[in-house]
This record gives C-alpha cells, sequence and structure tokens, in this order.
C-alpha cells in the first residue's frame, strides 16, 4: 500500500468505528517508514474530524462519537511509543482541561498527544474541571497557553468563568487561551475574550506552535 492509501485507511478506519483494522493500519503505516506524526495528523485525526462533523450534522449520535475516540486510542496506542522526542525544544508548557460539567476527552486526549510529539510540556487536568482548579494549574505552573474544551452547549459558558477568574487572579494577560469542541464557535470565544478557537486538533496544535514561534523569534 502507498502512504495515500495506509493515510487513507487509518481515515476511515476511525470513521468505520474499527478497533481491529486500526491496529493493523496503525502498525503498516510504522513498517512502511510513514512519520508517526503524519499518521496521526493526516490520518486518523481527519478521520476523528470527519465522525465530529457527522455527529454536529445528526449523523452520528454521542454513542459512535465515544467510540470513535476508543478507536483512535487503540491506534495512539501503537503510534506513540515512536513518535519523535521534540521535548528538547521545549516549546512552551500548556494546561490543558476539560471544563467543569463535561466529561468528554477525546478531542483533549488527541491535542495533548500532538503538543507533546510538537516539543511542548503538558498539564493534563483532565475532564470535568473546576475553575478554581484551572486557574490554581495557571498560577502553579506558569504555562504559555491554557487549552480548554467542551463538547456540551450547557458547559460552554465554564469558559467564560474560567477566563474571568484568570483576570480577577491577575493572570490573564500572561498567558494564551485557546477552546475548542464542537459546539464552539469562533464568535463564542470572541465573546468571551478567549485568544483563538481551534477547528480541529490539528489547526489547534498549529496555532500553539505559531504563538511560540513569535515569542522566541525562531
Amino acid at each position: 500500500m502507498s502512504t495515500t492509501e495506509i493515510l487513507d485507511a487509518l481515515k476511515n478506519d476511525i470513521m468505520n468505528l474499527d478497533f481491529d483494522l486500526i491496529v493493523q493500519d496503525a502498525k503498516r503505516a510504522i513498517d512502511a517508514g510513514i512519520d508517526p506524526l503524519r499518521a496521526i495528523t493526516d490520518g486518523m485525526a481527519v478521520g476523528m474530524q470527519i465522525v465530529g462533523e457527522k455527529f454536529e450534522s445528526g449523523e452520528y449520535f454521542l454513542s459512535e462519537l465515544i467510540v470513535a475516540g476508543a478507536v483512535m486510542k487503540e491506534g495512539l496506542e501503537v503510534i506513540n511509543p515512536h513518535l519523535t522526542d521534540e521535548r528538547s525544544q521545549h516549546r512552551g508548557k500548556v494546561v490543558i482541561a476539560t471544563v467543569e460539567g463535561d466529561h468528554h476527552d477525546i478531542g483533549k486526549n488527541i491535542v495533548t498527544t500532538l503538543l507533546i510529539a510538537r516539543g511542548f510540556e503538558v498539564i493534563d487536568l483532565g475532564t470535568d474541571v473546576p475553575t478554581e482548579t484551572i486557574v490554581d494549574a495557571v498560577i502553579k505552573n506558569t504555562p504559555n497557553v491554557i487549552g480548554l474544551s467542551a463538547l456540551l452547549t450547557v458547559t460552554m459558558p465554564k469558559m467564560r468563568d474560567v477566563i474571568e477568574a484568570l483576570t480577577n487572579a491577575g493572570t490573564r494577560d500572561k498567558v494564551k487561551v485557546i477552546v475548542g469542541g464542537t459546539p464552539v464557535t469562533s464568535a463564542f470565544a470572541k465573546d468571551i475574550g478567549a485568544d483563538h478557537r481551534a477547528a480541529d486538533a490539528v489547526e489547534g496544535v498549529k496555532k500553539c506552535v505559531e504563538w511560540m514561534t513569535q515569542t522566541s523569534g525562531e
């Protein structure tokens, strides 16, 4: 199989919720010498993006979204050990969390994997994280970027709460805030005072790299 065919297979495995094939195709990608990061960004992450779009349009339900995330996790377990360790570059530090009331971690976990692969130190606070915990983590770790995720419309306002709490703590102007999740729009991000809304995991990580490049003058 060609590189394009293998990447398409990885994408389709996610879309088709196929646990067995994702492992086989992930191993095939490694054996074929495909850059592990590319296998994630141009293969599996593309599949997850399409699954997210199908969920948003009503073609897929929450159960299928969750299964797709589990399939992606299986593929990542094969790919992750082969990622080039770029942490010596130390591009920057990111605190990431799914906001309070929301237990979804699919997108957040993909972003975390990609950030680490690109040389970021990531403090992953998990899901259903209270605003106070996020602010405390920011004060303790002094990150360059905060990533906030929400998959439910009802939990999106928690992102505003976090930004307001950061302002009250005097730390908002010291960190970039990037938000993401299926219901999160650019207009919402602007309204709550976030610096950027990530269209998907790959684009969000690209924005973080861009910010750090501007800061370091690379």
